[in-house]
């Protein structure tokens, strides 16, 4: 089974169960004639209502953190796992949760693969592997379930139908067709675990360097939760950059200690590390540590994994510096390094590129912040970039 294959099987099969799909899933985007009175559709049921009624042996396909939190929520409501597989060339033989993990070939041996429905439970945005999950797709039926990055809420049914009205009036507010394209594919994601979805949402990187990032106008960046440095990186490499100094903010030690290290041996531009987290007022805070992506703050967790750091306001941290462009990527604490910002945004009002996608609300809940705080933010942009799941899902805003 060819990656394309997969690929084409897994578009058919949306058509051909009729889902719930909005607007654009058209091969050409259409546009809304009026986007103020457009109402989101009714969905008669989601992804887990689907999964608590299969006779099918559900597996979850990948381990890790999460595989986890996708077991939790179906050991929660009560619906049955199987085991658990990975790409024949990761297997080793190794176990997850008491469980050998098996080969994709030996599940579909030992169970057929008319009788497997597989749970992606791992991001990627890997060609070669997103290759080997269209693969999987073309031979049996898979889903990859909407769990968020931060918190417990899942977007669900109930989730959804509880906060329309916020979906809708953040929808209200897109600048453009491709957002609104974008916005409406998430949210079929979220509700049908559909990948197809996803596969089809992908913003060029090059056009929203080109229209949305324009690096060539920016000289001074603020840009937090700056991991590693890479997208200081990104954004210094840009064609055309004209930017001077970017004031790299990241709470998380080894990644802390990587981006001074890229810091030290940059020349293009001075880059200012300073280690805190972006918050709305100033006070220690629990920090849980992975040198990884996913170090987030929070009080749960292996107390060897919780470290003390100082949470700051980004307004008395960049106090007199004139700020053009601010990133926000800060592992669910957007909200709160927003309002940190208030007065830089005041004063400076920076293109703003905010992430939507670690806890179930953002999605609705950061835009709406945005223009109830700062209503002179008027443009609002909504961009995808490739990978699985939904992942890297990024307003754009501008005064």
């Amino acid at each position: 089974m060819t990656a394309k294959k997969g690929h084409d099987i897994i578009k058919s099969r949306i058509i051909e169960k009729q889902r719930p799909v909005f607007p654009f899933y058209a091969e050409k985007r259409k546009s809304v004639p009026s986007q103020r009175m457009f109402m989101l559709p009714d969905f008669k049921h989601d992804l887990w209502e689907v999964l608590a009624r299969t006779h099918k042996k559900i597996f979850l396909y990948g381990m890790g953190n999460g595989a986890d939190k996708i077991l939790s929520v179906c050991t929660k409501k009560g619906i049955p796992v199987e085991g658990f597989f990975a790409n024949d060339a990761f297997v080793r033989g190794q176990s997850f949760h008491g469980k050998r993990v098996m080969t994709f070939a030996e599940v579909k041996e030992t169970y057929g693969a008319e009788n497997l429905l597989a749970l992606l439970s791992f991001g990627t945005a890997r060609p070669e592997v997103l290759s080997l999950i269209c693969s999987v797709a073309g031979c049996c039926e898979l889903y990859a379930p909407d769990v968020p990055v931060c918190g417990e809420t899942l977007f669900d049914r109930a989730f959804y139908l509880a906060h329309r009205k916020e979906l809708e009036e953040t929808r209200a507010l897109f600048s453009d067709e491709e957002s609104r394209f974008i916005f409406d594919r998430v949210l079929s994601y979220k509700l049908t675990g559909e990948i197809s979805y996803l596969l089809e949402a992908v913003s060029d990187p090059r056009a929203v360097w080109k229209t949305l990032i324009l690096p060539q106008k920016a000289h001074t960046v603020a840009d937090l939760g700056a991991y590693t440095g890479d997208t200081a990186a990104a954004l210094l490499a840009a064609p055309g950059s004209e930017i001077r100094k970017i004031y790299a903010i990241e709470p998380d030690r080894r990644n802390f200690q990587k981006l001074s290290a890229f810091a030290e041996k940059e020349k293009n531009a001075a880059i200012i590390p300073i280690r805190a987290a972006a918050w709305d007022q100033k006070e220690e805070l629990a920090f849980r540590s992975s040198g990884n992506r996913n170090a987030t703050l929070s009080a749960a967790g292996n107390p060897a994994h919780l470290e003390r750091v100082p949470g700051e306001r980004p307004d008395e941290l960049l106090d007199s510096v004139p700020i053009d462009f601010i990133k926000y990527d800060v592992e669910g604490a957007e909200r709160e390094a927003l309002l940190g910002s208030a007065g830089i945004l005041q004063k400076d009002r920076p293109l703003l590129a905010l992430s939507l996608y670690h806890r179930s609300k953002d999605l609705f809940a950061l835009p709406l912040l945005l223009k109830e705080h700062f209503p002179f933010y008027r443009h609002f942009y909504l961009r995808r970039f490739a990978g699985l799941p939904a992942w890297d899902i990024i307003l754009f805003a501008k005064a």
